[in-house]
């Protein structure tokens, strides 16, 4: 056997990868399939159509019941807890299970909820105790009842309008680490009859728009984007309120608070950007360097690694 099972657990599967651990306690049904040098801990209960990766790590008192697929590399935490039927009765079983996706590298935090039909996305973070009701996007970070986005793995360097308080007259543009993306600071003039910020176009933004659009009245805790273009390039400015983009090179991540009106940042094409953070008064305007083109759109995150060269 190329696998450990202990003494006191029961394993009734044989389709279980080299290396993997399964401990005191842990109980597997015969139809599970299991991948390489896991780690199932004492209390572990595995259904039959359930699939697990490789290097997965179940800690204690987890149940994963038919319909489950975790992906390789992911972590789940002491008594999560999977669900797969949205309506349960007893001993009215559905034809089928709804299914739930964990993707590769995601973590779920101990007691964790997770309803049925989801999809927790790449390199995602559930936090303790949060009940996860919808899908999670790739990096997203949540946490609560209901869970919401709260922030994105890596995404540490956030730009906050201090930056540019001292020199608030004054144009810059400033280069970040996801490749292509700048952050404009434009000049504001404040006058008792009231402040005025500006832009040329071409310069300031760096392409002529061939169309905009304004996103308002986003409830609290909500998301924007999440997707990619192949050829549009935007500005992104927050005229009223504030809100955060992410942008996403598919190696270098970073949030960006649009905080004040004469702040913009600029999104080539092929950069993936998420919105989110919105506050209640919040108004952004996007500037397009193309007509709107469904085409032109990836929204899929692993699609646009694929694009990228980077899966």
């Amino acid at each position: 056997m190329s696998f450990f099972v202990h003494p006191n657990a029961l394993c009734e599967s044989l389709q279980v990868g080299a290396g993997t651990r399964i401990w005191a306690f842990a109980h597997v049904l015969p139809g599970a399939r299991i991948g390489s040098d896991c780690n199932v801990c004492d209390h572990v209960f595995i259904e039959n159509d359930v699939v697990i990766g490789d290097r997965v790590t179940i800690k204690s008192g987890v149940q994963v019941w038919d319909g489950v697929h975790l992906e390789d590399d992911v972590f789940v935490g002491p008594n999560a807890t999977f669900t797969n039927d949205r309506f349960p009765r007893s001993k009215h079983r559905p034809p089928r299970f709804t299914p739930t996706l964990v993707c590769r590298n995601a973590s779920i935090g101990a007691n964790a909820t997770i309803l049925p039909g989801v999809t927790i996305g790449l390199d995602a973070m559930v936090g303790a105790g949060a009940v996860v009701t919808r899908s999670v996007p790739p990096h997203a970070i949540v946490a609560g009842n209901p869970a919401r986005i709260v922030g994105y793995v890596d995404s540490k360097a956030t730009l906050t309008s201090i930056d540019a308080e001292m020199n608030p007259d004054v144009a810059s543009a400033d280069a970040t680490r996801v490749a292509g993306v700048v952050v404009h600071e434009l000049p504001l003039v404040h006058d008792l009859r009231g402040n005025l910020t500006a832009g040329e176009v071409p310069g300031d933004v760096p392409f002529t728009p061939r169309r905009y659009f304004l996103v308002h009245d986003v409830p609290t805790g909500e998301t924007r984007g999440s997707h990619a273009h192949r050829e549009c390039a935007q500005f992104l400015v927050c005229v009223t309120g504030a809100c955060a983009v992410v942008v996403d090179d598919g190696e270098h991540r970073l949030e960006v608070a649009l905080d004040r009106p004469n702040r913009g940042v600029y999104v080539p094409p092929m950069v993936w950007a998420t919105q989110y953070k919105y506050t209640r008064d919040a108004v952004l305007l996007v500037l397009a360097s193309h007509p709107y083109d469904a085409a032109d759109y990836i929204r899929n995150y692993e699609e646009f690694l694929a694009a990228l060269g980077k899966r």
